[in-house]
């Protein structure tokens, strides 16, 4: 996985390298000015061909002293820069200040005003070159035409611990109507916090691009203010021998990469399957049918469980729905539960090696609402279950030793969570380790009200409360696997492991904000659990296969496609 550091990670891997002797403040003060050039260069090719314009506006830190080496290095390249500062420059930092003077040696710095940067636009106006629709429906410049402009946000970066001042929040409101389409943010963008991605008092600079150092930033994969940045280029600035492998509080990104592709037999828990091994190797998966006019979640959830390679999957239905049901499944079984004690003798087979409750699950009552009693209860009966299936923990099964007994896996969704809203203890206090929440924002704050007020509390001073702390916090008071869903879903487990797993930038999935999209994503994490995933590992792997099947199909996706894609997807990784 990728780490993906806070704010305070990062200054204490710079420190460690300066502490070292082995490279200066100052020096890697140049080395991200060039990072930020290339990264530039890499975006816009064809403005490498010729000369043509930057306004660079510079902030009071080392942000700043970032900028004033971007500034110099375009400069020499042969481009037309206009800087401007904010702040005082008698308390710049030194490596900053250094950098300050060697551009004021040889040009102008003009204050930072609303004014000014309207100024500077219209002089880049003035001389535009042409304009085209880009692949995004945004306009943009057609960059082999004309001379253009690139609006360098060098103003805060990782360091802003509060919100912006009136003079600064409308220069943010100047540059957002007029420079984020060409705009490039130095590590972050200014307004928001590297840790959260929330808007430190509410306003931030957009941009359409943004270039970080190292490594991400947590703030460059949370919260819906980095929705509008095309890329995001992470550059390399010599600190990998200065890194800290594990910080208490680490975050990762999951990727591709961290996919466990490979099953040789019962000793590896991957994707592919071994070809010595029938169904009931690959685990049978229960997936809790709601009442009648209330199926297709479940359905939904119960396809996806197959198609990601349970050996076997069963609908318990009541008897209201099992002629919908019936009418509408063909490779999935189903079998008849009214009653917890219905569902409990269910659940007497071993070889349901997991259990999906909560899709459409509650039942609608006379005067309105829904009746959440049987769904506790039904919950209850499934999170008390037993089995002797086969775990990561237990280890392989022997031809004449026998089976050893855990709790069994349990996915919690939708009307599940809501049916323990008046009384969350009631849900916690029957929660093992081997569970997974799937909860979306609503259904968070129903769960975990205090945690969620928390989260969305103004980040008026930094370093913020994030997603990931909330996910983390709400894992450990749940003791199992959280899942908080969203274009930033956070996953995390009770021994505060955490990663996120992001719809953003060239992993955008829009489409996904479809009606049972969530259904399908319950019925993948079920599925690998009855393929013996760690819960875990079951809920990133779940995640990062639902968003490359919405982007497998692409738009017009609705929930039903979301499974059906996952062969083509499994050809892609060589499965």
């Amino acid at each position: 996985m990728t780490a993906l550091l806070t704010a305070a990670q990062m200054r204490t891997i710079e420190q460690a390298a300066i502490d070292s002797g082995e490279v200066t403040g100052l020096e890697l003060m140049e080395r991200a000015g060039q990072g930020v050039v290339e990264a530039i260069f890499e975006e816009w090719p064809d403005l490498k061909k010729t000369s043509h314009r930057a306004v660079v506006l510079c902030g009071p830190g080392n942000n700043g002293g970032d900028g004033f080496v971007v500034a110099r290095l375009l400069k020499e390249w042969g481009w037309e820069v206009e800087v401007f500062f904010y702040g005082d420059a008698e308390k710049l930092p030194a490596d900053a200040k250094v950098n300050y003077e060697r551009w004021a040696k040889s040009a102008l710095i003009s204050p930072l005003t609303k004014k000014s940067l309207s100024d500077a636009v219209q002089r880049a106006n003035d001389i535009l070159g042409d304009y085209t629709f880009g692949p995004d429906g945004y306009i943009g410049a057609d960059y082999t035409k004309g001379q253009h402009t690139i609006f360098v946000d060098a103003l805060l970066g990782t360091g802003l611990t509060r919100k912006f001042s009136d003079d600064l929040l409308e220069i943010s409101q100047e540059w957002d109507d007029e420079c984020w389409q060409n705009g490039v943010a130095i590590d972050i963008a200014s307004g928001l916090s590297a840790d959260s991605g929330e808007a430190v008092g509410g306003n931030w600079f957009y941009s359409r691009l943004v270039v970080t150092f190292h490594k991400p930033k947590t703030g460059h994969y949370l919260g819906p203010c980095n929705y509008d940045v095309s890329k995001i280029h992470c550059k390399d600035i010599g600190l990998a021998e200065h890194d800290f492998e594990v910080f208490e509080d680490s975050c990762a990104l999951f990727e591709k990469k961290d996919l466990d592709l490979e099953r040789n037999g019962f000793f590896n828990f991957g994707l592919q399957k071994a070809k010595r091994e029938h169904k009931f190797s690959h685990g049978h998966a229960l997936i809790c049918s709601g009442p009648a006019t209330k199926t297709g979640a479940a359905r939904l959830a119960a396809r996806g469980a197959l198609r990601i390679g349970a050996g076997l999957v069963t609908v318990a239905s009541p008897s209201d729905a099992l002629p919908e049901n019936a009418a509408q499944l063909t490779a999935i079984m189903l079998r008849e539960a009214n009653t917890p004690a219905d569902f409990e003798t269910l659940l007497s087979d071993n070889r349901i090696s997991s259990i999906c409750i909560g899709p459409g699950f509650a039942r609608e009552v006379e005067s309105g609402g829904l009746d959440f009693s049987h769904t506790r209860e039904m919950v209850k009966t499934a999170l008390a279950a037993s089995t002797n299936a086969l775990s990561h923990e237990t280890g392989p099964l022997s031809a004449t030793g026998p089976r050893s007994v855990q709790r069994r896996p349990v996915v919690l969704d939708a009307d599940a969570l809501s049916a323990f809203q008046d009384d969350p203890s009631d849900l916690f206090q029957h929660l093992h380790k081997n569970c997974v929440l799937t909860p979306h924002g609503g259904e968070f704050k129903r769960l975990f009200p205090d945690i969620h007020a928390k989260l969305i509390a103004p980040a008026t001073t930094g370093p913020a409360y994030s997603k990931v702390d909330a996910t983390r916090d709400a894992a450990k008071r749940a003791g199992c696997t959280v899942l908080f869903k969203g274009a930033d879903t956070v996953i995390a487990n009770e021994q505060g492991r955490a990663c996120i797993n992001s719809a953003q930038y060239d992993r955008a999935a829009p489409w996904l904000a479809t009606a049972g999209s969530g259904d399908v994503l319950a019925g993948f994490i079920t599925g690998l659990l009855a393929r013996s995933f760690a819960p875990m590992q079951a809920a990133e792997t779940a995640a990062w296969l639902h968003v490359e099947c919405a982007l497998k199909f692409g738009p017009g996706l609705i929930a039903e496609d979301i499974s059906e894609q996952l062969p083509a997807v499994f050809a892609d990784l060589g499965l």
